[in-house]
């Protein structure tokens, strides 16, 4: 499987290219594309902040077992509603699990690696939301109008 980061016009140019002398090999093609920009150091670094915080103050898990969570919790709701592939994935691989299999899984399963800027800041904002009864997550001062 082929990917291409669009760019440029000589990016488009080259993936345009690629693309006919693929149709012209296999007479079969299968695209998809996602917009915009994959997200940013800022938004994983919040994210990680967020989930030894919730190990310090929410003592039941560790960073780690409190980032499975909110991937199954809060990521895999958003990419299953805004990625088709991701959907058809999880549903095939997942949906059928237990639970504690689906935590287990998260370890593996990219999640939040797979989103753009705009999914994780929603990521972001219903951890937040998640917790707001437990836990202030806070954003950096500044963040919302940097990364959105």
């Amino acid at each position: 499987m082929s990917a291409w980061t669009i760019n440029s016009e000589s990016s488009l140019q080259s993936f345009i290219g690629d693309i006919r002398e693929s149709f012209r090999a296999h007479k079969f093609l299968k695209v998809s594309a996602k917009t915009g920009k994959a997200r940013s150091l800022d938004q994983n670094a919040i994210s990680h902040v967020w989930y030894e915080q919730l190990a310090r103050e929410l003592k039941e898990d560790d960073a780690l077992g409190h980032k499975c969570f909110c991937k199954l919790h809060y990521g895999v709701p958003i990419l299953r509603a805004e990625d088709e592939e991701f959907r058809l994935f999880y549903d095939a691989a997942l949906l059928g699990l237990t639970y504690e299999q689906k935590i287990e899984a998260m370890k593996f399963v990219p999640v939040t690696s797979n989103m753009t800027k705009p999914q994780l800041s929603k990521y972001l904002e219903a951890m937040q939301n998640g917790f707001s009864d437990k836990v202030r997550l806070e954003f950096p001062e500044g963040w919302h109008e940097k990364e959105k």
